[in-house]
C-alpha cells in the first residue's frame, strides 16, 4: 500500500537554506579531513548535552564526558541515567535503520531504560507536546498511533526527497504524532541525525541538537505552528536554519579559553588551588575559580580527586584524559 506522504512545501525560504547548507557542507568537509577523535567526541558530547538540555536535564558537557570516562559524577540519579543512555543510544547509530519500527522502537528502549516502565512500546494513552509549560500540540489518539507511525516509516523509506528535507519531514511528524509515552522529543532529534548521518557520516560530528537547544522558544513555535497549519514547512525552516548555523559554528574551538589553556598546561600531576595559583602567578583567587577552574571541572578538562567532598580541605585537582589530549595537543 502507498504511503500518505506529510504535508509540506518547498517554499523559497527552504530553497535558499538548501542552497547555503551546500555550500556551507563543502567548507565543514574541507575542515573535516584534519578532523581528530577528540573534536569528534567534544561535538558528541555537545549534542547529547543539548538533546537533554531541552527536556530540563541540567548536566553540563563536563559532566557527561565524565560519565562517558565510567566515572562517578553528583547529580541527580535519573539525569545521569539520561545521560548514559543517551550516550548508548548515539554510539548505536551505525546499526540501526532509519525506516525500521524495529530499530526505532529498539533505539527508544535504549534512550529511555530504566526511565520507563514498558520502554520501546507506544502509547496507550493521550498525549500533548508541551515545552515552557505552554500546549503546542495535542497529538492523535493512542490507536492511530500505530497506523500513522507505519505509514510515516514507510513513506521514509521510499521518499526520493533530499535527505535534509526528508529528515525534517520526519522530525516533524514524529513530534506531532507523539507515539512514545516519553522520550518523544530526544527520540525526533536522535532519528533526525541518524537520517542526515546516513547521508553524509560528517553529521555524526555536528552537534545539531546544540542549535536546537539554543534556540529552545523557537524549537517549540515551529512545532506549533506546524501543527497550526497542518503542515511541516515552519519546521523545516526551523531546522534547516539549525543544521546551518550548526555547520557554520567552529564548535570545538569554543570550549577552550585561553584561562582553562593555561590551567590545563600548568597542572601536573596531582596540585592543590592554591599550587595552581603559584604557578599561574594569579592573586585573585575568585577569579581563578570563576574563570579557570571552574570552567575547567565543567568542560571535563580537570577533575577533583575528592568529588564527593568538592570543599574539603585536602582536595587536589589533575587532568582527565579529555584534558591530557588538549595538552598534548598544546605541547
Amino acid at each position: 500500500m502507498t504511503p500518505t506522504p506529510p504535508r509540506y512545501a518547498i517554499n523559497p525560504a527552504i530553497s535558499t537554506l538548501a542552497i547555503r547548507i551546500g555550500e556551507e557542507f563543502d567548507r565543514s568537509q574541507a575542515l573535516a579531513e584534519g578532523d581528530n577523535l577528540h573534536a569528534r567526541r567534544i561535538n558528541r558530547i555537545r549534542a547529547i548535552r543539548g538533546s537533554l538540555a531541552i527536556e530540563g536535564n541540567t548536566l553540563s558537557e563536563g559532566q557527561i564526558a565524565t560519565i562517558l570516562e565510567g566515572k562517578p559524577v553528583i547529580a541527580p540519579p535519573r539525569e545521569i541515567q539520561e545521560a548514559r543512555n543517551a550516550l548508548a543510544a548515539y554510539d548505536m547509530l551505525p546499526h540501526w535503520d532509519p525506516a525500521s519500527e524495529a530499530d526505532l522502537c529498539t533505539a527508544h528502549e535504549t534512550l529511555m531504560a530504566g526511565l520507563l516502565d514498558v520502554p520501546g512500546r507506544y502509547r496507550r494513552t493521550g498525549a500533548v507536546v508541551a515545552g515552557g509549560g505552554t500546549v503546542h500540540h495535542i497529538a492523535p489518539p493512542a490507536d492511530r498511533v500505530s497506523g500513522a507511525m507505519a505509514n510515516l516509516l514507510s513513506w521514509l523509506g521510499g521518499t526520493n526527497e533530499h535527505p535534509l528535507i526528508a529528515s525534517s519531514v520526519f522530525h516533524c511528524e514524529f513530534e506531532l504524532i507523539h507515539p512514545f509515552e516519553d522520550g518523544n522529543g530526544r527520540m525526533g532529534r536522535l532519528w533526525q541525525t541518524l537520517i542526515l548521518t546516513r547521508w553524509n557520516p560528517l553529521f555524526a560530528s555536528i552537534p545539531v541538537e546544540s542549535m536546537v537547544h539554543a534556540r529552545q522558544g523557537d524549537y517549540y513555535t515551529a512545532i506549533q505552528e506546524s501543527s497550526a497549519r497542518g503542515e511541516g514547512t515552519p519546521f523545516i525552516e526551523f531546522m534547516l536554519e539549525a543544521i546551518l548555523e550548526a555547520l557554520s559554528t567552529p564548535h570545538e574551538t569554543q570550549q577552550e579559553t585561553p584561562q582553562v589553556r593555561r590551567l590545563i598546561s600548568a597542572l601536573r600531576g596531582e596540585m592543590s588551588a592554591r599550587d595552581i595559583l603559584e604557578v599561574l602567578d594569579l592573586n585573585d583567587r575568585k577569579s581563578f575559580r570563576q574563570r579557570y577552574l571552574r570552567p575547567a571541572l565543567e568542560q571535563g578538562y580537570v577533575e577533583m580527586t575528592n568529588p564527593g567532598s568538592p570543599r574539603a580541605r585536602n582536595q587536589r585537582y589533575r587532568l582527565t584524559s579529555r584534558g591530557q589530549a588538549v595538552l598534548r595537543e598544546c605541547g
